[in-house]
């Protein structure tokens, strides 16, 4: 085709197939900007290679070269986002704590359990029991054969020593 044939059959497919590129890149990338720059893309290509086509099923290359354009660009998209071992690392999620995190807890555990120590009976066991084990109240009151208003009020009163020792401390 001549240079005057070549426009005019460009401005043909943009017009005739303009939205329904448009539509197949933005699906494929589901950005609209870059939607847009890929089927400019796909009629710059089809442009340049206007020599090479044959003239039958326009529809279909045109869409082809759409849907190549969009693949090549998600593979190169692909290869840019590799991360970095601080970025791999900071978005994978582990339950275990770190080791500076373990050790932190260890030294609060110690601590605590210190000052469950200094605690005077009955509230030294409920310490222990529940701040420092863990136990859930239902737990003590089956361990202890206590009233589960008195354990729910000594952990009370318990956690107020705690906190006035913590304080001291």
């Amino acid at each position: 085709m001549e240079k005057i044939n070549c426009d005019k059959y460009l401005e043909y497919l943009i017009d005739t197939y303009g939205n329904l590129v448009f539509s197949i890149c933005f699906k494929l990338v589901k950005s609209y900007f870059d939607a847009e720059d890929l089927a400019q893309d796909t009629f710059l290509a089809a442009y340049k290679n206007l020599h090479k086509f044959d003239g039958k099923n326009e529809k279909a290359w045109i869409c082809r070269i759409a849907t190549n354009k969009c693949l090549d660009y998600l593979k190169r998209a692909g290869r840019k986002v590799i991360p970095t071992e601080d970025a791999f690392f900071n978005e994978v999620q582990c339950d275990k704590p770190s080791p500076e995190e373990y050790i932190l807890e260890a030294d609060i555990k110690q601590e605590l359990f210190h000052l469950c120590g200094q605690l005077k009976p009955p509230y030294q066991e409920i310490a222990l029991d529940y701040f420092y084990y863990e136990k859930d109240i239902s737990e003590i009151v089956k361990k202890s054969g206590k009233n589960i208003k008195t354990i729910q009020t000594q952990v009370y009163r318990t956690k107020i020593m705690l906190r006035n020792l913590w304080r001291k401390e």
